[in-house]
């Protein structure tokens, strides 16, 4: 077996062997812009970490754990993470219909990249653009 620090022996760790890896400006095929583009935007990380936190969420759950989120600001947050198939939004029959929002498969993968966040951004000194 090839060591990864042998000439040859792959890429560098941090560096997919994709040939998507090698572009010269930012495209938004890039698995790397996929993620950030789908957690951009205040507030989107924190609510995901609430979904992150059980099954199924009503919307007013969601509201009451982040009270300081405009109701603007979590539907559009949901809306934009269902389009990118990390929320599902859930729909009960009946009368009143009840709604309720859940992680998608999809969704849950996204535990340890938050957490790759977090522990880098621990370890680093505070960032002072």
């Amino acid at each position: 077996m090839t060591h990864r620090t042998v000439s040859g022996a792959g890429p560098e760790p941090g560096l997919p062997d994709d040939a998507r890896a090698g572009v010269r400006a930012p495209s938004p095929e890039c698995p790397v812009e996929i993620t950030l583009a789908a957690l951009r935007g205040r507030w989107t990380t924190l609510l995901v970490r609430e979904l992150l936190r059980g099954d199924r969420f009503a919307y007013g759950e969601l509201a009451a754990a982040l009270p300081e989120l405009s109701d603007k600001v979590l539907s559009e947050r949901l809306a934009r993470l269902a389009a990118a198939d990390v929320v599902r939004r859930v729909r009960t029959p009946g009368w009143p219909s009840a709604v309720t929002y859940e992680l998608t498969a999809r969704g849950r993968d996204l535990g340890p990249v938050l957490q790759a966040l977090w522990d880098w951004g621990a370890a680093a000194p505070p960032y002072r653009p």
